[in-house]
């Protein structure tokens, strides 16, 4: 039996067998061959076996995913086919004798290399193509099996370094019943992710993927953030009664679906729900999400290869705001930088992402990816109740610019007779401290604020969340945060405004209880914690929290606030 301590990411309890995702080892050895003969038809058996997992892969995503992701695959088919690739191999091994593994590399390294260089996206992004099935085939050369979530057929628990994003969304959550990682956070976006599919996680282990076999029995603790694996009788039974008691939990809170979230003493918040992609309107709906607090948009431009079109940005927001039937529904404009990358941007690396070119720096650059959606948007705003967000909002010229931008291609659709919501509120993320401190500023001019603690705490705090070895500077009920959150809301009730927030905080029940005390009107978070939130708040009265709140903002510490926490709702 093993065990390894983690980051609960996501909460529940999740047992079953272990599926790897890890990159193989593809190192060989250069040989003389005596049979060229047998070679070139070992290595057209690998192509040939490559060449169906494709086709299995392409009609998968097709059917799960759609036909502009499946189109990837038909290229990656085509090179397959390609005697231009194909012919130069045999080639070498015929006549140089040499190994099939030694002239399928050779061969695809001069192609990738001469693709590279050219000054033209599409034939860089043929390198990409010969790279992914070059390395499939080298890899059923090497008898070793590349792992791909998509595919997954039966129960799992997915044990990986991390997951992006991409990989994440591919997770079919019938077959995939949890995930442990060696790094990553509570605010990481797999772990964001895991809580929006309500798979339990744990992530952080530091040694997940050295410690676990493929096909070990795993029970990951989303609860506690303990992972066990081959774990004894006794352990096993005990995990499927907290798995039990804890469907048991989610069945009460279930009661509360078509409750309004009031506190004890009346006071109403509005309990809304943060996601990627419209399939995720299921979960908030089953959860009794009062709104759309955050979608992310930058979902809809990931694991492809090219830019979505205007046409089909519209498609998505309009199927999210007719979903949520004149609730309010946030959208965040392309957030993308940091630690989500489109590859065929071709942006150039940064020694600091986080603090680089990224989100509402990239969209003010490149102005007709951003004037694309911003059409897409209000087109869609007929459809429901839109309320579009700026991210990485740092100064209030970035503003001012991001709404004249929406208010010209406003100008331009009604010209062109095309219908347009009357009244459309703009706001801001505020996730830069800056931005928080001058709030009271910015609150003349937005309709909204919603606070993006993942991002304010790191920058406030000076510790990348991405980072374990500062991860413990990861502290949302640090009275520096607190602070900087109070004058957030304060600023946006003065000029009569609303103060939301769609980090991660906002669904933690140490800090529901100060942000209600200081005023927070709505809070955003994964659709699975709102059940839980809403139970939490009919049990708290507004006007304790109001002095907790009061008290907690003149401590020194994290640890004071936490016990001071949980003596007040103790009580």
């Amino acid at each position: 039996m093993g065990f390894l301590q983690g980051i609960a990411a996501s909460n529940g309890i999740a047992i079953a067998k272990a599926y790897k995702l890890v990159e193989p080892d593809f190192s060989f050895e250069k040989r003389t061959i005596e049979a060229p003969a047998e070679e070139i038809a070992r290595f057209q058996s690998a192509l040939q076996t490559s060449k169906a997992e494709l086709e299995k892969i392409r009609d998968h995503a097709g059917t799960a995913l759609g036909a502009d992701k499946a189109a990837i695959f038909d290229a990656h088919l085509l090179v397959l086919s390609d005697p231009e690739l194909i012919s130069p191999i045999e080639d070498k091994i015929k006549t140089e004798n040499v190994n099939a593994e030694h002239a399928l590399k050779e061969t695809a390294d001069m192609f990738i290399g001469m693709f590279e260089s050219m000054d033209n996206e599409y034939m860089k992004e043929r390198a990409a193509d010969i790279r992914d099935v070059t390395k499939r085939v080298l890899a059923h050369l090497l008898g070793i099996q590349i792992p791909n979530p998509s595919m997954i057929a039966e129960e799992v628990v997915i044990v990986a370094e991390d997951l992006t994003p991409s990989d994440t969304a591919q997770l079919n959550r019938q077959f995939v019943k949890g995930f442990t990682t060696n790094i990553g956070g509570r605010t990481s976006h797999s772990a964001i992710m895991a809580r929006s599919m309500e798979i339990p996680a744990v992530v952080g282990t530091k040694a997940a993927t050295e410690e676990i076999n493929n096909g070990d029995i795993v029970v990951v603790d989303g609860l506690n953030g303990e992972v066990h694996f081959n774990p004894t009788p006794e352990v096993l039974e005990a995990y499927k009664k907290v798995q039990e008691d804890f469907e048991k939990q989610k069945a009460e809170w279930a009661k509360l679906v078509n409750e309004k979230s009031v506190t004890a003493d009346g006071h109403h918040v509005e309990l809304a729900a943060n996601i990627g992609t419209p399939k995720d309107l299921k979960g908030v709906v089953e959860n009794g999400g009062e709104g759309i607090g955050l979608y992310r948009t930058e979902f809809l431009y990931m694991d492809r290869d090219q830019l979505p079109t205007e046409e089909e940005q519209y498609t998505a927001y309009k199927a999210v705001l007719e979903g949520m039937e004149g609730k309010p529904v946030v959208v965040r404009t392309l957030d993308i930088g940091g630690d989500k990358e489109l590859p065929y941007l071709n942006l150039p690396k940064e020694m600091n992402p986080f603090l680089g070119f990224r989100a509402i720096r990239l969209c003010l650059e490149e102005v007709e990816i951003f004037r694309t959606q911003l059409r897409a948007l209000l087109r869609a705003s007929v459809h429901g109740n839109l309320k579009v967000m700026f991210p990485m909002i740092a100064t209030l010229n970035e503003f001012r610019e991001a709404k004249a931008m929406l208010e010209e291609e406003k100008a331009k659709l009604v010209e062109e007779g095309i219908e347009v919501a009357e009244h459309i509120e703009f706001g801001i993320m505020v996730e830069i401290p800056s931005t928080a401190v001058l709030a009271d500023q910015f609150a003349k001019e937005v309709d909204f604020f919603s606070i993006g603690t993942n991002d304010l705490i790191q920058y406030t705090m000076a510790a990348d969340r991405m980072n374990q070895q500062v991860s413990y500077l990861y502290q949302p009920y640090n009275p520096s945060i607190l602070r900087l959150v109070k004058m957030v809301i304060d600023a946006a009730h003065k000029e009569g405004k609303w103060a939301g927030m769609c980090g991660e905080m906002a669904g933690d029940e140490t800090a529901i209880p100060i942000l209600l005390g200081l005023g927070l009107d709505e809070f955003s978070m994964s659709a699975s914690s709102i059940l839980k939130a809403r139970s939490l708040i009919r049990n708290l009265n507004k006007a304790d929290m109001e002095k907790l709140a009061s008290d907690v903002l003149n401590m020194s510490t994290t640890e004071e606030v936490v016990e001071a926490v949980n003596q007040a709702i103790s009580l």
